[in-house]
């Protein structure tokens, strides 16, 4: 029986396909398994699908019968065998059986793999395919990755390379910086040549329009080598343009000197071109030519100043400047110094001193004003230093100092020399202010010299003043003539208003008094406080010493108590009208003391001490060293207690004057009681003082109210006398009522003592009979009504 097999070689070849086809079917097995509907439909389909038809040939022949014993399906098959050409045989016995059987058997086996063995060829080819597609792709990624080695290989080279052009690109940046670094630092050094034939050029001069330009250029270079001393040779090349610059300075300040003698000549020639005298200067064609036509003249200098003031900086520069200053205040001076001197002198012929200052520093103040706006327009950096103008100003503001010192020192008339103080301090000060600029600053130093000589001579005036008008005044008689001079007064002006009194009230003053209180009132706005403090305390001291002095007079003249009431009534006007002044009163005076020599040297001449001992106390640089005393005068305590003092006095005296009988016999009562109580006199006084008060010859009923009835008269009559007066002196009540009022509690303190003696060792029908003593209230009501 002949089969159909699969050749060796195609299935050695076909199994490395077959075994990875079950490979990724059993692994599609694991990552894919199929659900059990999955799994039913699959069988369902198996079973749809296990028994195939006969083919349409075989399947419209009839179905015989069995023939020989054998199944007609089997014969059947048999003939589709036949058929197919796979089997041709008769069967005859069973070994024909088994033997077609295995034939058939094996063709029905091929028959069924057929299919299957087409789908492994084909899947064989496949996986050939594949495989040949998997060697190209493995050399192709092989080819890759070499190609890939060498891509790296030629990257590093390209990065290499590109580095090494980068460091040559920095590296020629360097070199042309350092190249041009270098040639920037060369050219400071080129630059001599240049400039040494520029400034040298017969046609180089200030006025050339290159020669600022280069002039710039050489400070440029100074200023570089002088900061880079290190180069070779920058001391050779420093030395030579230091050479240059100074023969540019040079230049410049013979130019500006060439202009300003230039212009001075031009405007002296348009002045007396013009015919008009130098006394009217600041008026008309003069003003115009000394100060329009000078700014015209010398306008060609702006561009040089202002480039000299730029670099002022430099101290070369700074140098130029200050000589193109002295320049120009040279030629100012020479152009103006003439004409103010012409004006203040005719002020000074024609006006008084008052007068005279305040024309003089108001005239000069316009002058400075000019001058200054004219030094602005040529050196507008420099115009706010005032010192820049000082050899223009100062000779100017001197010779109206000239002019006043002389006629300061010979004013004696206090009033005038204040004036002057208001003038310099209240207008000519004043109006600095009040403008607001720096014009008149170079006048403020000659304003503060003549300001403080004024104060030195009204200092002067003042303390002569208060020497010879107020501590050596000589009071002629009507200065003295009091009460007399204010009874006058009031009968000349019984009817006077306010302001007519306070006109007339000076008149009324001791002359002192007012002379002091004047002058305190001028000086005070004038003088610094610490000057004005001292003469205060003199002026007020030597006013209260005089005052004292005229009061004793007019105590001998009149009476004292006129003298008590003058320096009280003085006194208080002194110390009310002192009281607005600011100031202490107090000086402190300084002195040395030699008093403690004498010993020493008796010491020393002893043997007791020695001179050159100079560890010791005694040594003589301490023995000859003075001591300095202090000592503190207030001159308003002292005033204070001047008139305390006085007060003290009148009252005393009115009180002495009213009740001095119930106070003699006060005092005897207690010198009685005294010796009563002491027991050490002898027994016949003892006995003589042992009776009863009213039997004492000075205490009996009728000598008591007879000092009681003088001391009512005299309160009825010495006392309206007394209240008169003071009335006259002290126009104000409540003074009266201060000073009244001790002296109303004196008196009724007396009368209280008095009652209880009464009280105590009299009856009371003695009281009330004999005495007749009035009561306190009664008593304090009549007082009362005096005031």
């Amino acid at each position: 029986m002949a089969t159909k097999t699969t050749p060796p070689t195609a299935l050695s070849k076909s199994g490395g396909a077959i075994s990875k086809g079950y490979n990724f079917a059993s692994h599609w097995e694991q990552n894919a398994p199929l659900s059990e509907q999955q799994q039913a439909a699959i069988v369902t389909l198996s079973h749809a699908v296990a028994e195939r038809p006969f083919p349409q040939n075989l399947a419209q022949d009839p179905v015989p019968g069995q023939e020989n014993g054998l199944p007609a399906s089997t014969k059947e098959n048999a003939l589709g065998f036949e058929h197919s050409g796979a089997i041709e045989a008769v069967l005859l016995n069973t070994n024909q059986f088994y033997k077609w059987f295995t034939d058939l058997e094996s063709a029905m086996k091929s028959e069924t793999e057929e299919k299957y063995r087409q789908y492994v060829n084909t899947l064989t080819d496949r996986i050939q395919t594949c495989d040949g597609i998997l060697r190209q792709v493995d050399d192709t990624l092989d080819l890759f990755n070499e190609l890939q080695l060498q891509h790296q290989a030629v990257s590093t080279k390209t990065k290499t390379l590109h580095d090494a052009c980068d460091r040559l690109v920095i590296e020629k940046q360097r070199l042309i910086e350092f190249a041009e670094a270098l040639r920037s630092k060369l050219n400071f050094f080129d630059e001599l040549e240049n400039i040494t034939t520029n400034f040298y050029s017969p046609n180089m001069n200030v006025v050339n329009e290159n020669f600022l330009p280069l002039l710039k250029r050489l400070d440029d270079c100074i200023s570089y080598v002088e900061n880079n001393p290190q180069y070779a040779e920058s001391s050779v090349y420093l030395l030579k343009f230091r050479q240059l610059q100074s023969r540019a300075l040079g230049m410049i300040r013979s130019h500006v000197l060439s202009v300003l003698r230039n212009a001075s000549s031009q405007v002296q020639s348009a002045i007396r071109s013009s015919g008009g005298s130098k006394a009217s200067f600041s008026e008309g064609v003069e003003a115009s030519a000394i100060y329009v036509r000078f700014k015209a003249a010398a306008s060609e200098l702006k561009p040089v100043l202002a480039e000299i003031e730029s670099r002022s900086s430099r101290k070369e520069y700074i140098q130029l400047l200050a000589e193109c200053h002295k320049l120009y205040c040279e030629q100012r001076l020479s152009l103006v110094k003439g004409i103010v001197q012409q004006r203040i002198s005719e002020f000074s012929k024609k006006e008084a001193l008052p007068s005279l200052t305040r024309s003089g520093c108001a005239y000069l103040m316009q002058v400075c004003q000019l001058e200054h706006q004219l030094f602005d327009h040529f050196f507008p950096s420099s115009s706010e230093d005032v010192s820049s103008l000082a050899p223009l100003i100062d000779p100017l503001s001197t010779y109206l100092y000239d002019t006043l010192r002389p006629k300061l020192i010979h004013e004696t008339n206090v009033d005038f020399l204040c004036e002057l103080v208001d003038i310099l301090k209240v207008e000519v000060r004043g109006e600095q202010l009040s403008r607001r600029t720096e014009s008149l600053a170079g006048l403020r130093p000659t304003l503060l010299r003549i300001l403080a000589d004024v104060h030195e001579r009204l200092t002067f005036r003042a303390r002569t003043y208060i020497r010879d008008e107020i501590a050596n005044y000589l009071p002629l008689d009507e200065d003295l003539d009091y009460p007399a001079k204010l009874e006058q007064s009031v009968e000349k002006n019984p009817e006077t208003t306010s302001a007519e009194e306070n006109a007339d009230v000076f008149k009324s003053w001791y002359p002192p008094l007012e002379k002091t209180l004047s002058c305190l009132s001028k000086l005070y706005r004038c003088l610094e406080s610490e000057v004005f403090t001292g003469l205060a305390q003199e002026a007020v001291e030597v006013c209260s010493s005089s005052i004292q002095k005229a009061s004793k007079l007019i105590a001998k003249r009149s009476s004292p108590m006129d003298g008590q009431l003058f320096l009280i009534k003085h006194l208080l006007i002194l110390r009310e009208q002192i009281a607005p002044f600011d100031i202490e009163f107090s000086v402190t005076h300084k002195e040395l003391d030699f008093s403690h020599l004498l010993d020493h040297l008796r010491r020393i001449l002893r043997g007791q001490a020695s001179l050159f001992d100079w560890s010791r106390s005694t040594s003589l640089a301490r023995t000859l060293s003075p001591r300095v005393l202090e000592s503190q005068i207030d001159a308003k305590k002292e005033l204070e207690k001047s008139l305390k003092a006085t007060c003290e006095e009148f009252i005393m005296s009115v009180t002495k004057l009213v009740v001095d009988p119930m106070l003699s016999f006060v005092t005897k009562v207690t010198a009685v009681k005294v010796a009563l109580s002491s027991g050490n006199q002898n027994q016949k006084l003892e006995s003589s003082m042992s009776k009863p008060l009213k039997d004492q010859a000075f205490a009996t009923p009728d000598k008591v109210a007879e000092l009681v009835q003088k001391v009512s008269a005299a309160i009825q009559q010495e006392l309206p006398l007394v209240m008169a007066k003071m009335k006259l002196y002290l126009q104000n009540p409540s003074t009266r009522t201060i000073l009244f009022k001790p002296i109303k509690t004196n008196i009724v303190e007396a009368h209280i003592q008095v009652q209880r003696l009464l009280k105590a060792e009299y009856s009371t029908e003695e009281v009330q009979s004999v005495i007749n003593m009035p009561s306190i209230q009664d008593l304090e009501a009549q007082l009362d009504s005096m005031l």
